[in-house]
């Protein structure tokens, strides 16, 4: 018995998936030349780099958690199929392969240009503002163990017997500056507070617009105690440069002397929250605050905590999946892009 069945008359007409493949097709659209350099002139068969892209999109979308998985998941989803403009019956990428190629997009710097092209579909729309920002990081632990934590130099203790076994640190002094993770040596030992235990982990930035909280700015870097602020002003410098006084808010972390100050360098600002704990004197004072707009600020920046936790939930980032910082700072870059797909095409149908 013979059928004529396609993915397309599987797939609901009023699907999200559906405006979200609409925008991605834009945004690849852009990166054309890109790709063409990317495209070997000989050799064997390999995914190409367009499709390696939207499986990115779609594992990010639907929290899978390596390649392997989504490559299994390729052979019965058929709306995975349809995303990926293949047949029904064409058979899933081979795992092995999948992943190789999957490396081309960090040679390439693709991530940076990925998240770019997702920006620029968003100003094109003019869902974007170029006057107020926020800007906040967080912990993404890394993928490593407090067992992998061992001294740089000196005798390497013998490993724990069985499969799991019990180490004890009480009383050995370890940190950053004598101690390295053997899984993964640029993740750095950190905490966020007196309150909370130290991970292995980097640390996550991200930059906000205030018109529609959408990014316009991300970066992972290693974690220590002053990589928000000297990250948040780097990304503040990324930003195009204009005449007109903008405005960047953020939490009491960004109240001190070297941010407000390099901050109002660079014709900003800054609407941070004033941290006067501790018998401490706040960076700024009344002539900011007395101002609506610091009110304002106040209240939108809160905002910046919804893509860092779908990042964390959805995207899959509360536990980083690769070794070393520039691996994992192209999953985050093109994890953030996918938040920002979800915004426009939400905001594309509210408009529609």
């Amino acid at each position: 018995m013979l059928t004529s069945l396609s993915t397309e008359d599987l797939i609901p007409a009023d699907h999200p998936v559906r405006k979200i493949r609409v925008v991605v097709d834009e945004v690849l659209a852009e990166l054309d030349d890109t790709f063409d350099a990317m495209y070997a002139a000989g050799g064997r068969r390999s995914v190409p780099p367009e499709t390696l892209l939207k499986s990115t999109v779609l594992m990010a979308l639907y929290s899978i958690r390596s390649e392997r998985a989504f490559c299994e998941r390729l052979n019965y989803d058929l709306m995975f199929k349809w995303f990926l403009d293949m047949r029904i019956d064409q058979r899933a990428f081979d795992a092995t392969t999948f992943t190789k190629n999957r490396e081309r997009l960090l040679e390439h710097e693709v991530a940076d240009e990925f998240f770019a092209a997702v920006v620029d579909q968003a100003k094109l729309r003019r869902y974007v503002s170029s006057e107020h920002f926020s800007v906040d990081g967080t912990l993404l632990n890394a993928w490593a163990s407090h067992k992998s934590f061992k001294p740089k130099d000196g005798p390497q203790d013998p490993p724990p017997p069985g499969r799991n076994g019990e180490v004890q640190w009480r009383g050995e002094k370890r940190s950053n500056d004598t101690h390295a993770s053997t899984t993964d040596p640029e993740s750095r030992l950190y905490r966020k507070s007196h309150n909370t235990a130290a991970v292995l982990c980097y640390s996550g930035h991200l930059l906000m617009e205030h018109r529609n909280a959408l990014i316009v700015d991300a970066e992972l870097t290693t974690a220590d105690g002053f990589a928000e602020r000297a990250t948040a002003i780097e990304m503040l410098a990324r930003l195009p440069a204009t005449a007109r006084r903008r405005t960047v808010a953020g939490d009491k972390g960004y109240d001190t002397r070297g941010f407000i100050a390099e901050a109002r360098e660079l014709g900003f600002t800054p609407h941070v929250a004033q941290n006067t704990s501790g018998h401490r004197r706040s960076a700024i004072d009344g002539r900011t605050t007395r101002h609506a707009g610091h009110a304002v600020s106040m209240r939108i920046r809160k905002r910046i905590e919804e893509p860092f936790g779908w990042i964390k939930t959805i995207g899959g980032g509360r536990k980083l999946r690769y070794i070393g910082r520039e691996r994992n700072r192209a999953w985050f870059k093109i994890t953030a892009a996918v938040y920002n797909l979800i915004r426009i095409s939400a905001l594309d149908a509210r408009l529609a």
